[in-house]
């Protein structure tokens, strides 16, 4: 992944409460999770929504067995960065579309959750020269955008009010890991847990073999942005925020 080129901005923390929609188990866990972990330190209430299970992530693993196991390292991993409820709303892995349906269920989880904020992963194209993105996180990451202004419109999606789920605005959408980020998290504090967190998908990490994944926290230092000097390094997760 390229990380984004020149200052970042703060992440502006007046909000208390966050609903994370990312497409697998694991993709909060790149670098993400540690912002988490910063976050409910400070007393925020953040929910995890997942549009699949992940099942078609482990090729030694068949489905119907990887599913389950997905979800349970996802909620482990979420545990140890102060997140307890975890949701998945079962899409097929790898085959995500965007439409009505997702966008429907993504409105849906908005109007539950009443969250001041929206978490999601990169939507666009690619994560910087010569690295595209998975066809999932881009459908995902548009139909969150889409999904969270249908939560705000009672016309869109009726029979959420049928559901007694009334309209719900969210005003900002913060997007980790896009090319165009232009705001930071510091999370040189959190980012043991960051650690731990991502280190608890162990069967998927083994799956994805030594020469992918030997090292998490490795691999996490390679994504984070350090700030500061050569002598006392601190690092950063990039957001690109989009309003709404």
């Amino acid at each position: 992944m390229s990380l984004p080129s020149g200052p970042l901005e703060p992440v502006e923390e007046s909000w208390s409460s966050a609903l994370a929609v990312v497409a697998h188990p694991d993709d909060l866990e790149y670098g993400t999770a540690a912002a988490v972990a910063r976050w409910t330190g400070q007393g925020k209430r953040i929910a995890y929504c997942l549009a699949t299970s992940g099942e078609a992530g482990i090729d030694a693993i068949e489905p119907e067995r990887c599913g389950p196991l997905r979800e349970a390292e996802e909620r482990a991993g979420a545990a140890l960065v102060g997140v307890d409820t975890v949701e998945f709303l079962h899409h097929p892995d790898g085959m995500l579309e965007y439409g009505l349906d997702l966008r429907r269920d993504i409105a849906r989880a908005v109007r539950r959750h009443r969250p001041d904020i929206v978490i999601t992963g990169n939507h666009h194209d690619t994560w910087g020269p010569g690295a595209q993105n998975q066809a999932d996180h881009i459908a995902l990451g548009r139909s969150v955008i889409d999904g969270v202004r249908d939560a705000a419109n009672r016309w869109v999606f009726r029979e959420l009010l049928d559901e007694g789920l009334p309209p719900w605005r969210v005003t900002r959408v913060l997007v980790a890991g896009s090319p165009l980020a232009t705001h930071g998290v510091d999370v040189t504090d959190t980012f043991d847990r960051g650690v731990a967190s991502l280190s608890a998908h162990g069967e998927y990490l083994r799956g994805l073999g030594q020469d992918v994944m030997s090292d998490p926290r490795e691999f996490l230092e390679s994504l984070a942005r350090p700030v500061g000097t050569r002598m006392s390094t601190r690092y950063a997760v990039s957001f690109e925020v989009i309003s709404l």
